[in-house]
């Protein structure tokens, strides 16, 4: 067996581990999410009453499901890590490790430092602590976010010694320290588009499952393998939690899932060097922040809404749109703007 076909079983069976993993343990996680009390709270009619209206009978379902994902991704990570110095080397379990400094140590460190602070906005948001009921100010998620992505913009110039920008079919550019602020902007944009279309049941994962599909297959073009495996292990959690997700939803993301991920995401696209194709493969990600940009500067400057409701898919639901019809319908989009990410990153390493 070839290197990058055992790879390609590496990245398949551990994406299979993962998703088994994640299923069984995922009632579990519910019922005590549900003991807990952890319940959603819709926000009243008084600051949302499209939102209101339309989501009303969704409050009580557990929210945190995030927790399954980042959970068993940091599990498997550290248990293959554990047990790998236990094992002849060239054994097919000691091979399963996909924990490396290069690679994966800091996507992983981020992933639960990002889901901490998911967790913390999520309890307050429960428990009605905070302004208005809803969690963590705005300004302090952005300042404690900015500062993980300058953790991780540290650990690139220091760690790494990368300060090397990519710019499709142009060329690479050593751009210095403008590679700190260029890597704050791409994880903190990233965690809060993702976090933004987690409003309908089964939108966010699914979007996220296109997206981390698309840097699994450019990591392990790079021969990146343990960033591809990383990749696969976050496809199998999400797919398990998917299948509680799907309307009607029996759990929600929360901000512990949704702003986890997206921090995730955006320095998976760092290590590939492919963050400028970034919002083309999360192109539903970059409209639903759009649509919620437009509506603010909208209000501000001609005092009345754009949209009946923001983000996007709430205008959508608004004016008509079934839930599940509009969900499948991002999906669908989402695959596609993947698959032409995919395939750019690909056409422009031949040029």
């Amino acid at each position: 067996m070839t290197l990058e076909s055992f790879e390609i079983v590496r990245v398949l069976l551990l994406s299979a581990i993962a998703f088994v993993v994640a299923f069984l343990w995922a009632p579990g996680l519910i019922r005590l999410l549900k003991r807990w009390g952890m319940g959603k709270s819709i926000r009243p009619e008084t600051f949302a009453p499209i939102f209101a209206k339309l989501h009303s009978k969704k409050k009580g379902t557990p929210t945190m499901g995030g927790i399954l994902v980042w959970w068993t991704v940091f599990v498997l990570a550290i248990v293959f890590y554990q047990i790998q110095p236990f094992l002849p080397v060239d054994s097919i379990l000691a091979r399963l490790n996909f924990l490396s400094r290069s690679e994966t140590l800091l996507p992983l460190g981020a992933l639960m430092a990002s889901a901490i602070v998911g967790f913390v906005d999520d309890y307050y948001n429960v428990k009605g602590i905070g302004p208005k009921g809803g969690g963590l100010r705005m300004r302090h998620r952005l300042l404690i976010y900015t500062l993980i992505a300058v953790v991780g913009a540290w650990w690139f110039r220091v760690k790494l010694d990368w300060d090397l920008l990519h710019v499709p079919f142009v060329g690479d550019f050593n751009i210095g320290l403008w590679y700190v602020p260029f890597f704050i902007f791409i994880i903190v944009a990233t965690a809060f588009s993702v976090n933004e279309s987690d409003g309908l049941d089964g939108l966010a994962g699914g979007s996220l499952l296109s997206a981390f599909g698309a840097f699994a297959i450019i990591a392990f073009s790079q021969g990146r393998f343990d960033l591809a495996v990383f990749c696969g292990v976050i496809l199998g959690a999400l797919l398990a939690f998917q299948w509680f997700n799907i309307h009607p939803a029996q759990v929600f993301m929360g901000d512990t899932g949704a702003m986890s991920l997206g921090v995730t995401l955006g320095i998976v696209a760092m290590l590939t060097n492919s963050a400028l194709f970034l919002p083309i493969i999360g192109l539903v990600f970059v409209l639903e922040s759009l649509s919620v940009l437009f509506q603010i500067t909208w209000r501000k400057l001609f005092k009345k809404k754009l949209l009946k409701s923001a983000p996007f898919h709430h205008h959508l639901e608004a004016i008509g749109w079934p839930e599940c019809q509009i969900v499948m319908r991002l999906w669908v989009f989402s695959t596609v703007t993947a698959s032409v990410g995919v395939a750019l990153v690909l056409l422009d390493a031949l040029v």
